[in-house]
């Protein structure tokens, strides 16, 4: 389902427009017909990569696993998005390599598409309630300790948080009840919740974001989880694994239960009066 609507997004000019940029200079080099008007070969030489392109793509290759990683990309998309800043910074200095004002043209380019299209954002339906910090969320659980929580903590500069953010946008319109409800608080802005809540908000915290389950008032799970040891179990945001690990259909469904059978006793108490 989630490599359907990967799919669905490539048509976006955002993504297939990156895509080239991305790869443009090796379809420059590579294409004999650009490759010779381009960079003016003698007839010795090949349209090929030589030694130092080959060198950078292949440091290029194992930056973006490295912090593709790092960032907790775990869909097509995620990975595109979060390796488009680096293959086009590596583009920049192959074409500069190739001729100084190739790579001066590809950075105008660069900017100005940029600039032009700005990274999709989700669009779809949301029921998020965002609080200002800890104490207005537990003043809004304590107010009815019957409502079963799904809060994210999160900062808007972390990589991880910004792939995140669709995902539970999509999730909180999937399980909204009246009874089971979705809440972010930004620790960015408030670390104190980042405190109170036990979370690192640190520039290399890998507790961001963090997803924590509460029921009846009290927090039952979160994600990431602390092993007996105090070592981070490292956790990917995909919508099946935040699904499957807070046992989401569950809930939902002794949620619905739930809300049906008071529903029914109210009625029943009306009617007796």
């Amino acid at each position: 389902m989630s490599f359907k609507k990967d799919l669905k997004l490539l048509i976006k000019p955002y993504y297939w427009v990156n895509i080239l940029l991305s790869f443009s200079y090796i379809i420059a080099k590579r294409t004999p017909l650009l490759c010779n008007y381009l960079f003016n070969l003698k007839a010795e030489e090949r349209c090929e990569l030589d030694g130092r392109e080959t060198e950078i793509l292949f440091f290029l290759v194992i930056v973006i696993m490295i912090r593709t990683r790092k960032t907790g990309s775990v869909t097509m998309i995620n990975y595109l998005t979060s390796s488009f800043i680096y293959t086009k910074i590596a583009n920049l200095i192959l074409w500069s390599y190739g001729d100084v004002r190739y790579g001066a043209l590809f950075l105008c380019i660069f900017i100005l598409i940029g600039l032009v299209l700005p990274e999709p954002t989700y669009s779809g339906p949301e029921h998020i309630t965002y609080f200002r910090n800890a104490t207005s969320f537990e003043e809004e659980m304590n107010r009815d300790k019957r409502i079963c929580w799904i809060v994210c903590f999160f900062t808007v500069w972390n990589p991880a948080c910004v792939n995140f953010a669709p995902i539970f946008s999509s999730l909180s319109a999937e399980y909204h009840l009246d009874n089971f409800k979705f809440g972010k608080i930004d620790v960015g802005r408030d670390p104190s919740a980042a405190q109170k809540f036990h979370i690192s908000d640190s520039s290399f915290s890998k507790q961001l974001p963090t997803v924590i389950l509460f029921q009846n008032g009290k927090e039952v799970d979160r994600r990431p989880t602390v092993d007996s040891k105090g070592k981070l179990q490292k956790f990917f945001f995909s919508e099946d694994n935040v699904k499957a690990a807070l046992n989401l259909n569950n809930i939902y469904k002794e949620s619905k239960e739930s809300a049906s059978k008071a529903i029914k006793a109210n009625k029943a108490e009306k009617k007796t009066n």
